[in-house]
């Protein structure tokens, strides 16, 4: 009963073209995981290989590598300045590994380089994670109370995290083109085979923070006209 104001049919409505573009991207990510993680790059080298010879290409010494559980977990953590890559990518020879691992090395690049995007993402990290969850509260309170303004305190607090999936694009994006441009560079892109796979991977990847921003800001349109049919309902 305590959801009940908050998610109903009106919520499935509003969430149907978000749920619908993320599972289509969610079948997209996994055939193009599925195919290109069985291609093997003609470097042979794995993902830590291609971690190691592109951090040394980039002056990046005090980088670690980290072995992570998971499937697709690869992530760069620029508080440690720690790449973890999963097993399947830091361990097998494919143009998956190579495609992703140099997407994570994007990141450090940026971090390195002080990228204003990255770093403006990173400040919004407190808000988000005090927004989000406050917000979800204050929505609640505000719509079974029917008090108004408490519920669009919550809707407030809540953009906090569409926000922060907005401001999380245009880094993702850019850390596929420095990946496209290190791979390039540094020769281990060889054939035509693995520049389109490369492509595909790292698009791939861009297209789920696509389907997360459709779906963060369809979420916070939705709680927008529920705290404004409040008013509507009062007059």
């Amino acid at each position: 009963m305590f959801f009940m104001p908050v998610f109903n049919l009106n919520y499935l409505l509003f969430m149907l073209p978000a749920l619908l573009l993320s599972l289509i991207v969610q079948l997209y990510v996994n055939s193009s995981y599925s195919r290109w993680s069985k291609i093997r790059n003609q470097s042979g080298m794995t993902g830590s290989e291609v971690a190691q010879r592109l951090s040394g290409k980039l002056g990046m010494y005090d980088l670690k590598l980290r072995a992570i559980p998971g499937r697709l977990t690869d992530h760069y953590d620029p508080r440690n300045k720690v790449l973890g890559l999963s097993q399947d990518i830091a361990q097998r020879p494919t143009v998956a590994s190579m495609a992703i691992t140099a997407h994570e090395l994007g990141h450090a690049q940026q971090d390195q380089e002080g990228y204003l995007p990255m770093r403006i993402r990173s400040a919004m990290v407190p808000a988000v994670n005090i927004g989000t969850t406050a917000g979800w509260l204050f929505i609640m309170l505000g719509l079974m109370l029917q008090i108004g303004n408490l519920a669009w305190l919550g809707v407030f607090a809540f953009s906090a995290g569409a926000l922060f999936s907005i401001a999380t694009l245009p880094v993702e994006l850019n850390a596929s083109k420095r990946a496209r441009k290190l791979l390039q560079s540094s020769g281990l892109i060889a054939t035509r085979k693995e520049q389109k796979g490369v492509n595909q991977v790292l698009n791939a990847a861009a297209l789920t923070y696509v389907a997360a921003v459709a779906t963060s800001v369809l979420q916070l349109l939705y709680f927008v006209s529920l705290a404004g049919g409040m008013g509507r309902r009062r007059r």
